[in-house]
């Protein structure tokens, strides 16, 4: 157990007394019914266990979230029956349908087509949750350890004037750490711009404990403000543009606890490897947009030296702790990942709300299921 403090407001569970004081416990569930929650999912998490357990510890919040927005991929055969399991949960639940045709051609219509992943799930359901509520709580739906508490927990912050939370967790399962995007890309490819540039914008994305946990709370106001990166580098976007709004004084980050998440194979496009180009392209550009100029030439030699050393740190850490550790595995991932480091490109993230060439409105109608509501759904349209 320890009590530091980062740059920006750490809010710990020290395991002493009952939790938070009487008076921020009872703002906090308040503030539930007033929030709006944003689940994104995948086909694939159609009646997961994780999934499950998620949507089941969302019905125990009392008072209930103003509204539930859950967006998802999924194949024309398979959102019927994906609606109306969602529709069996007591929640005041709406499923954005991301890839309906309808979705699509208002995506084309506005000039916006193009990639899509996590990111550009996220952001359609943005906006409309931004107008159902006063703050928006967005969480990943593979969170085996999930609790309704959570909820009142990122909220927590947000009673107390500041206008972005983020979780942090410990990522440690089966006698093992993993978090590896994190402590192996995110945490060493920040130190190595922290040796060679003075910014504040690298002190405040070096503040995060977990900077890729899914789990953040934001003020709608906030939350209109968001430029969503399309796919993974969905996190790391959301940390530059709340660094632009809320800064150092009006963010602060959440114990969480110990979260068990689904595991990513490290190889290939669909793994860590693939994911962590497009973290590396989001970060880079939200430093570059904040004067800091990489030397892209040495910036990868320079990135594996700071990730040997934390592999060190990491090989004691789990000898300390009784943790199986494979030190040349995770090297191997550090030279995977250094591949991704390069000028980010062309920027393609999807506008703010306030700035979309589209309304909530329009969204909610071109990402309905094609499905009428079933009679007797708990769920409301």
């Amino acid at each position: 157990m320890e009590y530091v403090q980062e740059r920006i407001a750490t809010l710990h569970e020290f395991g002493e007394g009952d939790g938070m004081r009487n008076d921020l416990a009872r703002d906090a569930a308040a503030a539930v019914g007033e929030t709006a929650v944003i689940v994104p999912m995948t086909a694939r998490e159609y009646e997961s266990p994780a999934a499950e357990r998620v949507l089941g510890e969302l019905e125990r919040l009392e008072p209930a979230p103003a509204a539930v927005f859950v967006p998802v991929r999924a194949a024309a055969d398979e959102i019927g029956p994906f609606r109306e399991w969602i529709d069996s949960f007591a929640l005041p639940a709406r499923v954005l349908w991301c890839n309906a045709p309808g979705v699509d051609a208002l995506f084309a219509e506005a000039g916006l087509a193009g990639g899509f992943g996590k990111g550009r799930d996220v952001w359609l359901a943005l906006g409309p949750a931004a107008d159902a509520g006063g703050a928006v709580v967005v969480h990943d739906a593979d969170a085996r350890s999930y609790e309704a508490e959570h909820v009142r927990r990122l909220l927590a912050p947000l009673t107390m004037e500041y206008e972005f939370s983020k979780g942090y967790y410990a990522r440690v399962e089966r006698g093992r750490l993993y978090g590896r995007l994190f402590r192996l890309f995110y945490e060493p490819l920040v130190r190595t711009l922290a040796d060679a540039h003075d910014a504040p914008i690298v002190d405040y994305l070096g503040a995060f404990r977990y900077a890729l946990a899914g789990e953040f709370a934001a003020s709608a106001r906030l939350a209109r403000r968001l430029r969503a990166p399309r796919a993974w580098g969905l996190e790391v976007g959301t940390l530059g543009d709340a660094y632009e709004v809320a800064g150092f004084g009006g963010t602060a980050q959440v114990d969480l606890g110990r979260h068990e998440h689904d595991h990513r194979a490290v190889a290939g496009d669909a793994g860590l490897e693939g994911m962590s180009r497009e973290v590396a392209a989001a970060l880079l550009r939200v430093f570059e947009e904040h004067g800091v100029d990489p030397d892209y030439e040495t910036l990868p030699e320079r990135y594996r030296a700071v990730g040997a050393e934390l592999i060190d740190q990491y090989r004691a850490d789990a000898a300390f702790n009784g943790l199986e550790y494979d030190p040349a595995d995770e090297r191997d991932q550090l030279t995977r990942y250094a591949e991704s480091i390069a000028p980010p490109g062309p920027d393609a993230r999807l506008p703010r709300w306030i700035d979309a060439p589209f309304a909530p409105a329009d969204v909610l109608a071109a990402a309905r299921p094609w499905r009428e509501r079933r009679v007797g759904s708990r769920s409301q349209d």
